[in-house]
């Protein structure tokens, strides 16, 4: 695990823009678990509307637009709560996500989608996608873990990499 965090910080001191400072963490969540599709969608509570910032899938996720933000059960674990939300079978994944049928095609059948706070708010999630039953408690607590304070960097240098 020392070698991917020192990976990832080499990565990370030497990115020069918001799409390096994610590659970076997108390969450093690949090394230390694993994944088959990877995203972060940006949080505007205010405008209610969350952005795509960055994928690994460009082509089935594009990095282009908004949607809103729908309140429901997932938006009540990730967003109020600010817990990590876990689906580990495509009919779970179906009940929070209308693209479940996309999200199949890529042999993806479970999700976990990591909240990313700053300053007490939630600015971003970390969405993680791999086959059905992945995301086990051993894995999510993995990945909470080791994911976090790598992640609140990511958005913070995205953020002035923006400015």
């Amino acid at each position: 695990m020392e070698k991917y965090r020192a990976q990832f910080d080499q990565a990370i001191s030497q990115a020069a823009d918001a799409r390096s400072c994610w590659q970076a963490l997108a390969e450093y969540s690949k090394a230390l678990n694993g994944h088959k599709l990877f995203t972060v969608m940006t949080v505007d509570m205010n405008a209610g509307l969350a952005r795509r910032v960055y994928s690994d899938h460009p082509s089935e996720y594009p990095v282009t637009g908004t949607k809103p933000i729908h309140r429901d059960a997932w938006f009540d674990v990730v967003h109020l709560q600010k817990r990590s939300f876990v689906a580990n079978t495509i009919e779970e994944i179906a009940k929070v996500f209308p693209d479940f049928e996309l999200i199949k095609s890529l042999g993806c059948g479970s999700v976990i989608n990591l909240p990313v706070t700053l300053w007490g708010d939630l600015v971003a999630t970390i969405n993680l996608l791999h086959a059905e039953h992945h995301y086990d408690p051993q894995r999510v607590a993995l990945l909470e873990t080791q994911l976090s304070l790598p992640a609140k960097l990511c958005c913070a240098l995205a953020g002035k990499a923006d400015d």
